[in-house]
């Protein structure tokens, strides 16, 4: 890990993105061949492959809650708030799938970062489906702003 920025994106499905960028793209060439309407195509393309997340540059100790559509960002930097500690949180991911009438729910383990400032704000730094991969992260993090690490994986929270 040991990047300079910590990007978190939303998950969205390829189906969804690949019928974005699909009306997208047909939405523009009608536009320009044919009818100016056709750009409401373009604009129902956009929604489908916006994602919504969160960029900390640690180097600049700023932060911004972003918009993401193939491959572009979009949101204002912030500064940190002066940090009181950085916790690991174990959650479920819910997801509904829903086909021919039928629908399942799913739900995944993941593990969230959560920055914590003011006694009980926060702001949600990173997600993951790896413990590894989290504590990794929640540890240089903690490095970087020298604030507590607190393991709540468990359901007896602790100091690491």
């Amino acid at each position: 890990m040991h990047n300079t920025t910590l990007l978190h994106l939303r998950k969205a499905s390829i189906i969804k993105q690949v019928i974005g960028a699909f009306l997208f793209i047909i939405g523009v060439f009608g536009a320009v061949t044919n009818n100016v309407f056709n750009l409401i195509l373009s604009g129902i393309g956009v929604f489908l492959m916006l994602r919504e997340g969160s960029e900390i540059d640690l180097a600049s100790k700023k932060f911004r809650e972003i918009y993401w559509i193939m491959g572009l960002k979009f949101g204002s930097w912030k500064d940190l708030p002066e940090l009181e500690y950085i916790s690991v949180f174990k959650t479920k991911e819910n997801k509904r799938v829903q086909a021919m009438g039928a629908s399942a729910n799913f739900s995944n383990p993941i593990f969230v970062l959560n920055l914590f400032y003011n006694t009980n704000k926060k702001i949600e730094a990173y997600r993951t489906s790896e413990i590894n991969d989290a504590f990794e992260n929640a540890k240089y993090i903690s490095e970087i702003f020298n604030i507590k690490l607190l393991d709540a994986t468990q359901s007896e929270s602790k100091w690491v």
